[in-house]
């Protein structure tokens, strides 16, 4: 698909849109004529506008593979954002997705209080999180403890993270792209920006993430050989 092709490009977020349009249209030219549903003829205009909402469909089906968490923390973040919504509405919309509210405050990313409930931001997040020992740990809270670890520490420090993650970082390169769209439709532009600047870094993050592991590598089969 070429959405995949150009995400694993690392295009960022706030190109994607664009970059999308390049292949829609070389379908659109491939033919002397193009047709709606109606048999009318499609213009420029229409395809350009049935590119993007494609692409927006095909986002909201990387959504499918999400976990149950964090399917419904992109759910609740589309209509409150980080800001309060009422409990009893969360917890509808938790049992839709097959999750549970408590669930999701021991996991530390979502707060209860008074009748209301609101996602955490980044920097709210706790800075002792480590994913190995994360029994819940779901790709909404990876994007945003990156995202905390970036802005916080820069690139080495978000690479510690995707060290321990693994392939289970790539969920999270995903869903920012999902998060970078939704905000942007949304017009939410300084959470926009976090999401698209960590699909930026991340060539530099993966690149630094794998030379610490081998760094460490390194430094047990000096370790063991000292032993001997």
């Amino acid at each position: 698909m070429a959405l995949t092709h150009l995400q694993r490009g690392n295009i960022a977020p706030v190109d994607l849109a664009q970059a999308a349009i390049g292949p829609g249209m070389a379908v659109y030219t491939r033919y002397a004529k193009v047709l709606d549903a109606e048999g009318k003829p499609l213009s420029v205009r229409e395809a350009l506008a049935l590119i993007n909402q494609t692409l927006d469909e095909a986002l909201a089906e990387q959504e499918g593979d999400s976990d149950a968490d964090s399917r419904w923390a992109l759910a609740w973040f589309e209509q409150h954002g980080f800001a309060e919504g009422e409990f009893g509405v969360a917890e509808t919309l938790s049992k839709a997705k097959n999750t549970s509210v408590a669930g999701m405050v021991e996991a530390g990313f979502l707060e209860s209080k008074r009748g209301k409930v609101r996602l955490l931001r980044p920097r709210e997040l706790s800075a002792n999180w480590d994913p190995v020992t994360d029994t819940r740990l779901t790709a909404w809270e990876i994007v945003h403890h990156l995202i905390r670890a970036l802005e916080a520490g820069g690139e080495s420090a978000a690479a510690e993270f995707v060290a321990k993650l693994g392939t289970k970082a790539e969920a999270a390169r995903e869903l920012a792209y999902r998060l970078y769209g939704l905000c942007e439709r949304k017009k939410r532009a300084q959470e926009a920006l976090a999401y698209n600047a960590l699909v930026q870094s991340w060539p530099e993050i993966v690149r630094l993430a794998r030379e610490g592991v081998g760094a460490k590598q390194v430094q047990a089969a000096l370790f063991e050989e000292e032993k001997e």
